[in-house]
């Protein structure tokens, strides 16, 4: 494999890790504002609140969202093994 051919793995493994982890970063985020705007207009400075709401919150987004990642780990993995066979 020649450098930009690396250079185009390298995009393709970085681009695909970005696809995999947005969907349950965004809910992570949205949750814990939601959570700091509760606890900020409560006043409420329990520490330990923010963290079962985003755990379940994940959890669902992860069992949600998991064919879509399973199908693009899955194109991703036939892509790089094409490369193998191709320059094997």
């Amino acid at each position: 494999m020649t450098g930009p051919e690396v250079m185009d793995v390298a995009r393709e493994g970085i681009w695909t890790l970005v696809l995999l982890a947005a969907p349950t970063m965004v809910v992570g985020l949205v949750v814990g504002v939601i959570i700091a705007l509760f606890q900020a207009l409560t006043q409420i400075q329990e520490m330990t609140l923010v963290f079962v709401p985003k755990i379940l919150a994940i959890f669902v987004t992860m069992v949600l969202t998991l064919p879509f990642m399973g199908s693009l780990m899955s194109s991703f993995m036939a892509r790089i093994t094409d490369l193998i066979l191709a320059t094997g």
